[in-house]
């Protein structure tokens, strides 16, 4: 079971890495132990048999990763209206292709959130 987390501080290509982990993770068909490794808050949000299901569904038609490379970090801060998401974001965007769209491109969003211990946990999976 592997924890993807890191120092507050953490640079720009500890995150870079940590988002690719975890899209490793996903890759390797081991949905459920992101998702157990994930904030509260995200576990909170959707079970895990559904995020499962949810991310399986998505990228199964996609086929076999065969390229990534990474795009984007963004930083983001979300008030107190709800104080289960209320807090720090860091997202990581990259740019793959898969096997059964190889003349596409499909962005992969990683997120995570800082925690009260000042540790950045797996927050969120989207692909776009």
């Amino acid at each position: 079971w592997l924890q993807l987390c890191f120092a507050q501080d953490a640079e720009p290509s500890e995150l870079v890495r940590g988002g690719l982990q975890a899209i490793q993770m996903i890759d390797q068909n081991k949905i459920g132990e992101l998702w157990d490794g994930a904030t509260a808050a995200a576990r909170k949000r959707v079970t895990r048999g559904d995020f499962v299901n949810q991310v399986t569904k998505a990228r199964a038609p996609l086929g076999a990763a065969q390229q990534r490379t990474w795009v984007a970090i963004n930083r983001q801060v979300v008030g107190d209206g709800d104080p289960d998401l209320a807090g720090q974001y860091v997202s990581i965007e990259y740019e793959a292709r898969f096997a059964n769209k190889a003349n596409a491109t499909v962005r992969e969003l990683v997120t995570f959130q800082l925690g009260e211990d000042r540790v950045w946990r797996f927050s969120g999976y989207v692909l776009r």
